[in-house]
């Protein structure tokens, strides 16, 4: 099975394709990168890049489910709406190519990381390092983000 993690947002989205066989001990990351976008831009063109980088991963990858994170209200909610925007746009990609979505969230992720709902950032970024493979010098927040959101999407799919 594939899964695309999402960690949602409109200046910095990340993104994993994360991939387990039968035969797999666990998790692999296929793919994973921080799609940023410029300051300068529009904001309707900044979720248009969105839109066309994430449509583009689905179409080169061809996730069984895209895995993406709800949110939880910040204190600025001027950025919290256009989070929200951000994550319709994903949402909008993967009913397009007929993908399943799965929305994980915070505790979720927290759980099926560390298995310690009240974990912190720095516990999920420990646990999702020992927990699959990787590139240490790659890897950004937002991207270790998309990949927890993954392994989230299989920890509670395994159990449906």
């Amino acid at each position: 099975m594939r899964i695309l993690g999402i960690d949602p947002g409109y200046e910095r989205l990340g993104i994993a394709v994360v991939e387990k066989n039968n035969s797999d001990r666990k998790e692999k990351v296929v793919f994973s990168e921080c799609f940023k976008t410029p300051a300068k831009l529009d904001f309707g063109e900044r979720l248009g890049m969105l839109g066309e980088e994430v449509k583009k991963i689905i179409k080169k990858y061809s996730p069984d489910v895209i895995s993406i994170e709800t949110l939880f209200f910040e204190k600025n909610q001027k950025t919290a709406m256009r989070v929200a925007e951000a994550r319709g746009v994903v949402v909008y990609e993967a009913a397009c190519a007929n993908v399943e979505i799965f929305e994980a969230t915070p505790l979720q992720i927290k759980m099926a990381t560390t298995g310690y709902g009240k974990a912190d950032k720095a516990q999920i970024i420990k646990m999702v390092k020992m927990l699959v493979a990787l590139d240490e010098a790659k890897k950004s927040d937002d991207e270790l983000d998309a990949i927890a959101i993954a392994i989230t999407a299989f920890a509670y799919r395994k159990n449906m």
